[in-house]
């Protein structure tokens, strides 16, 4: 039985180190945005796709707008912070699944909520249909770590 257990919270630990890595990363490449995505369409033929015509479009807007009016920027910054404090948030339930089982639940929401705002926000903002997905993908991998990660801790909580 025990061996059991120590493999559910083994898979538990792969799955919440899994989703802070994820959000960290998120969260520090958001700093950069400007210079990854000049890397990024650097060298690519512009117009040769629909992804690389709306990476170019992206890249042109956020350059001119950095040049004109910084400041916007600062809300990236915030929502880079963001995702680096919800990277922090999920160490609890690392440290203590059971207790901190309430931080999986908001991370299941959080996912779901996902959908509404990509295409609710995305429609509204301009956003291509394609890259709406694209941001829903996000939501759809988040629920394939979490929801089996909630059923495990459950599992602990059961034999506990």
């Amino acid at each position: 039985m025990e061996a059991y257990l120590n493999n559910i919270r083994t898979r538990v630990k792969w799955c919440i180190w899994t989703v802070i890595i994820g959000l960290f990363l998120s969260g520090i490449t958001a700093f950069p945005i400007e210079t990854e995505l000049a890397l990024l369409i650097k060298g690519q033929p512009q117009g040769t796709s629909l992804l690389s015509t709306w990476l170019n479009k992206v890249y042109i807007a956020i350059r001119d707008i950095n040049m004109q009016y910084p400041f916007t920027s600062y809300g990236t910054d915030w929502l880079a912070f963001a995702h680096v404090m919800l990277a922090i948030l999920f160490i609890g339930p690392l440290m203590d699944p059971v207790r901190n089982i309430w931080v999986i639940k908001f991370g299941i929401i959080a996912a779901v909520l996902i959908f509404p705002l990509a295409f609710i926000a995305g429609s509204i903002r301009g956003i291509p249909f394609f890259w709406q997905y694209i941001d829903c993908s996000f939501g759809v991998i988040t629920l394939a770590i979490l929801l089996p990660c909630y059923k495990w801790i459950k599992q602990l909580e059961a034999a506990a």
